[in-house]
C-alpha cells in the first residue's frame, strides 16, 4: 500500500479540507453532526481565537495517493505551563481512517513537533484545550454529541491505545430529564427559607461585560484546584459570549450573590447541534433559514450546561451544599417551561465524587464517557 504523507496545513484551503474530513469518515454514523464550517474555521484561527495569546498550535493532514485520510493538531498551552511547569503538550483534532498506518504517523508528527519545542510527554485529545473539547469518546456512540462536545469512532480509541497512549482520566457526560421530579429530599431544600443575603437570579444580559467579568472570577476560583485546570482568560469568556450571543437566554442562566457578591453561576445553553444536524456544515445557501426555523420557530428539547462553578469560600461553608440545587432547579424550571426535556451536564471527572453524587442524586445517569491519553515522547 502507498505510503502516507503528512502535510502541514499552512493555508485556507488545506484548513478547509481538514475541517471537512471528519464528514467523510462518520459517513455512515447515524450520530454523527458536522459541526458548522464557518465556526470550525474562527476557532482555529490564530487571529480571531484569543486562546492563541497563551497558546500555539500546528495541524497537519494525512495524505495517500492524493486522498485526505487523517488529521491531528499539536499545541502547547503557557497558561498550563505557567501553572505546572512539567506539563505535557497536548494533541488532539484526531481523526483518521481505521489504518495503524495513518494512526502512526499522525501521532509520531505531533510527538515530534512537541518534543522539538521542549515537551516531556504528550496528552490528549484536546480541541484545542481543556476549557474547549476535552477526550476521545469510548462509550456512548449512539448518542449524537451535544453543543461543544467531540464525537468520535468506536476504533479510534483501540488505535491511539496500540500506539502507546493510556488512559489518564476519563470525564462524564450526564443526560438529566428535566421533567423527572425531584427527589423529596432536595425539594424540601429548596423549600426552607433562603439564608439571609442570599440572591438568585438571572444573567443580566444588558450589563453581559460586567456578568462575564463576575463569571471568569467565579469559574477561575472554582476549579483551580481541579485536574489539568487552565484559567479562562477574559478575552476567553467575552470571545465565547459573543460566538454563542445568538443561543444564550437569560432563562437558562443562574446567578447566586451572597451580600450583592457573586459566588456561584450556572449557563445552559440550547442545543446547537440538535438544529444544525443536516445542514453538513453548512449554512449557504439555504441553511441558515433552516437552523433559524429550528433555533426559534420549531425549537430545540435538549440543551447542556458547558459553564458552571461556586467560589470555594462559599462551597466550603454551609450554603455550599445548596448553591448547586438553587442553580439547577431554577434553570430546570425555566427550561420546563420553555419546552426543553433534557440537559447535559457535562464534563465531570471521573474522581469529582461529590459532583457525581449530587447529579446522580437527581437522578441522572452517565450516559457518554470521553478518555484522556498520555504518552512520554
Amino acid at each position: 500500500m502507498p505510503g502516507v504523507e503528512i502535510v502541514p496545513v499552512t493555508d485556507k484551503r488545506l484548513l478547509s479540507r481538514f475541517i471537512r474530513l471528519p464528514e467523510r469518515l462518520h459517513a455512515t454514523d447515524p450520530a454523527y453532526i458536522a459541526p458548522l464550517h464557518m465556526e470550525r474555521a474562527e476557532a482555529l484561527n490564530p487571529g480571531k481565537n484569543p486562546l492563541f495569546g497563551h497558546a500555539e498550535a500546528q495541524y497537519w493532514l494525512a495524505v495517500r495517493e492524493g486522498r485526505d485520510v487523517g488529521r491531528i493538531s499539536a499545541q502547547i498551552d503557557r497558561l498550563a505551563l505557567k501553572l505546572r511547569p512539567d506539563e505535557p503538550g497536548l494533541f488532539g483534532l484526531l481523526a483518521a481512517e481505521d489504518d495503524a498506518e495513518v494512526f502512526t504517523a499522525l501521532l509520531d508528527t505531533a510527538a515530534d513537533w512537541l518534543r522539538v519545542r521542549g515537551m516531556k510527554a504528550m496528552r490528549g485529545p484536546f480541541s484545542l484545550n481543556i476549557n474547549e473539547e476535552t477526550g476521545l469518546l469510548v462509550d456512548g456512540f449512539s448518542a449524537p454529541p451535544m453543543l461543544m462536545m467531540p464525537h468520535d469512532l468506536p476504533y479510534v480509541a483501540g488505535q491511539v491505545e496500540k500506539r502507546g497512549l493510556v488512559k489518564v482520566k476519563d470525564v462524564l457526560a450526564y443526560l438529566y430529564d428535566i421533567r423527572v421530579e425531584l427527589p423529596d429530599a432536595v425539594r424540601r431544600l429548596l423549600a426552607r427559607e433562603l439564608p439571609p443575603g442570599l440572591k438568585v437570579r438571572r444573567l443580566d444580559l444588558k450589563r453581559i461585560k460586567e456578568e462575564i467579568r463576575n463569571v471568569t472570577a467565579i469559574f477561575n476560583d472554582a476549579w483551580s484546584q481541579n485536574w489539568g485546570f487552565v484559567p479562562l482568560t477574559e478575552a476567553e469568556t467575552d470571545y465565547l459570549a459573543k460566538a454563542l450571543k445568538p443561543l444564550l437566554h437569560p432563562r437558562l442562566t443562574s446567578l447566586v450573590e451572597r451580600d450583592g457578591e457573586p459566588v456561584a453561576f450556572m449557563i445552559a445553553l440550547p442545543n446547537l447541534n440538535e438544529a444544525i444536524k443536516g445542514l453538513k456544515g453548512r449554512l449557504l445557501p439555504f441553511g441558515w433559514v433552516r437552523l433559524l426555523w429550528r433555533l426559534k420557530v420549531a425549537g430545540v428539547k435538549t440543551a447542556r450546561v458547558p459553564l458552571m462553578g461556586v467560589r470555594r469560600a462559599a462551597a466550603r461553608d454551609m450554603i455550599g451544599g445548596l448553591l448547586p440545587y438553587l442553580m439547577i432547579d431554577q434553570v430546570r424550571r425555566e427550561g420546563l417551561a420553555m419546552g426543553y426535556t433534557h440537559i447535559e451536564l457535562s464534563w465531570i471527572l471521573e474522581d469529582n465524587l461529590p459532583m457525581r453524587r449530587m447529579i446522580e442524586g437527581l437522578r441522572a445517569a452517565p450516559y457518554k464517557t470521553y478518555r484522556v491519553y498520555e504518552k512520554p515522547i
